[in-house]
């Protein structure tokens, strides 16, 4: 139950921000926590928490030059995390799981080892791939490939990086993956 009492004006600043109550407001409510980390009153009414950010960034410290053994379904690893806001990164399959709906943002940038050879790395919603990058000028040994995008997301879907062809140089961090929630929907 919310009490205003006149002239008390209420003031969100977005879905992710505590409402604002500007003089002397009273605000009661039975209320609990939901698995998306929105708080629903009795009356139906949802709030979200602060704890609605999401963000990741990892990176690859070592080469990525997969075998049969090593990765069948070509995935590409990152065996450091440097943020992880939200905890929905998983380092050991390197798939972000979005924990409610909404529109993210993903970047990735990655380096190939060796000249005359090609790479291209896709970003894969749900095992689809929706993005690419291409590097693959015969002459330069260490060209980049990176690409980025926003995408509608429903709670649970995944997001991983595959590596279509080629071999990635990881040495000094040179490979990246990274997201963040935009905004809920």
């Amino acid at each position: 139950l919310l009490l205003l009492p006149a002239g008390c004006p209420v003031r969100a600043q977005n879905d992710t921000e505590p409402i604002v109550l500007e003089g002397k407001c009273l605000v009661v409510c039975d209320s609990s926590p939901s698995a998306d980390g929105a708080i629903t009153s009795s009356l139906g009414i949802s709030v979200r928490s602060g704890s609605a950010k999401v963000a990741f960034s990892a990176t690859r410290s070592t080469n990525h030059e997969p075998s049969e053994m090593s990765n069948r379904t070509m995935t590409i690893y990152f065996d450091q995390v440097l943020v992880n806001i939200g905890n929905h990164f998983d380092l050991t399959s390197s798939i972000f799981v979005a924990p409610r709906k909404g529109i993210y943002s993903f970047s990735f940038h990655v380096v190939k080892v060796y000249n005359r050879q090609t790479i291209q790395v896709s970003l894969m919603q749900n095992n689809y791939p929706v993005i690419s990058a291409f590097a693959g000028d015969q002459d330069v040994t260490r060209e980049a490939a990176s690409n980025g995008v926003l995408l509608l997301m429903e709670r649970e879907d995944k997001v991983h990086l595959k590596l279509e062809r080629g071999n990635l140089m990881g040495g000094w961090k040179y490979s990246t993956f990274s997201g963040f929630l935009v905004f809920p929907l």
